[in-house]
């Protein structure tokens, strides 16, 4: 594996406008950029700490992977990603490992990033691998 830092980490909110002002107003951290990801049915916030992102995504629709994640966990810590390096290769050794994949080859997601989620079931929660294109 080609891990270089955390990516981000995800964080599942009911408002995005709400959570946008917390993050603002109370602990003074400049939002990044905010962008809608259709496919993923999502809004979502960027706030930049460093090297690391925190996301905040706000479901767009009542039936959306992040409505759902909430009516079933409530607002909270949704998911982990980790930058790596040659994701397709870092996938195909997870898989060959025996590792559960919910993407067995790379999407695009969010921030120009090429995406891959490992199963809850082989990391004990929500794992994402980031890659950014234009880096490799």
């Amino acid at each position: 594996m080609n891990i270089s830092h955390v990516e981000h980490i995800g964080v599942a909110v009911k408002n995005l406008e709400e959570a946008i002002s917390f993050w603002k107003e109370k602990l003074g951290i400049d939002l990044y950029k905010t962008e809608e990801v259709a496919e993923q049915k999502v809004r979502i916030a960027f706030f930049k700490i460093g090297q690391t992102k925190i996301e905040l995504l706000e479901s767009t629709t009542p039936d959306g992977p992040i409505a759902k994640f909430i009516e079933k966990n409530g607002p909270g810590i949704q998911h982990v990603a980790l930058a790596v390096t040659d994701l397709q290769g870092n996938l195909d050794e997870l898989a060959g490992k025996g590792v559960s994949l919910i993407d067995k080859s790379p999407r695009k997601g969010a921030d120009g990033l090429d995406i891959a989620f490992v199963h809850p079931k082989s990391a004990g929660f929500l794992l994402e691998l980031c890659e950014d294109p234009k880096l490799k």
